[in-house]
């Protein structure tokens, strides 16, 4: 006796609708350019003769110009199919390179000089001045920017803040501030961690610290060593200490020393 094995059913294709299908509408229509793969890009006609030079090893000094116009053509014929506006620029090429290939096959007079007469001239000299910008735009593209290399550190001071300090030049702040972040950049480490900073807990802390000394320096309440992060949080809670009125920050003169005390004598456990 034979038994029928049991079939499992089939993976739907996709899910339409919250409905699985497990095959394809009969009327389903797939444009032929719904999916185009483009390995090669130029940003215009200079570049694409510039590959096509570079690519077959010719001399741009002293260039074919038979080969690569045929080559040229050939590309641009490519392009006029999938989208004539987009082969606008290189059909006006193309214009040229037949119009100097044509001017290369007449005679040349014998007594004019040969730099003159040379037809490619002109386009020799917007081939290299277009190699030279591509490099230099290369080199510029290869140093650091910010976003994409690196990120901008930037501390805002509230007017309030700057209004509720009336004996210290805010300018000063932010020399000591700048000193600071030299310091920081000076003794950091590429260690990636994630900490979870408090700016309550600093100025906590900044307040225990007020209570056993009578005047501090204003650097003095910083660890460098400790990085950038706790340095921001740390400035950070010392500007809401002295809006809030907890503190007092000091300075005897334009480009002396800053100092901090705790104000009202409060006790912090």
């Amino acid at each position: 006796m034979i038994e029928a094995a049991e079939t499992t059913p089939a993976a739907p294709l996709a899910t339409y609708r919250g409905e699985p299908l497990l095959e394809l509408p009969q009327d389903l229509y797939i444009p032929p350019d719904a999916l185009e793969i483009f390995l090669d890009m130029f940003e215009g006609p200079l570049d694409l003769l510039l590959y096509l030079i570079r690519k077959h090893n010719l001399d741009v000094l002293d260039i074919p110009m038979a080969r690569l116009t045929a080559q040229y053509l050939e590309y641009v014929e490519i392009m006029r199919q999938k989208s004539l506006e987009l082969a606008g620029d290189y059909l006006v090429m193309a214009a040229v390179l037949i119009e100097i290939k044509s001017r290369m096959l007449l005679p040349r007079p014998a007594a004019s000089p040969q730099d003159e007469l040379d037809p490619r001239a002109e386009l020799v000299r917007r081939l290299l001045a277009y190699e030279q910008m591509k490099r230099a735009a290369h080199k510029l593209d290869l140093l650091p920017q910010a976003g994409r290399d690196f990120q901008l550190v930037q501390v805002w001071i509230d007017k309030a803040v700057a209004q509720s300090l009336p004996g210290v030049n805010p300018e000063d702040l932010r020399q000591a501030w700048l000193w600071l972040l030299q310091r920081a950049n000076v003794n950091q480490h590429h260690r990636v961690t994630r900490d979870h900073l408090s700016v309550r807990e600093h100025m906590s802390a900044i307040l225990r610290r007020l209570q056993d000394v009578k005047l501090i320096e204003f650097t003095q309440l910083f660890s460098p060593g400790e990085g950038v992060s706790k340095l921001v949080v740390t400035f950070l809670a010392i500007l809401e200490l002295a809006r809030e009125t907890l503190i007092d920050l000091t300075q005897q003169e334009p480009y002396s020393p800053i100092y901090v005390k705790s104000a009202h004598g409060l006790t912090v456990v």
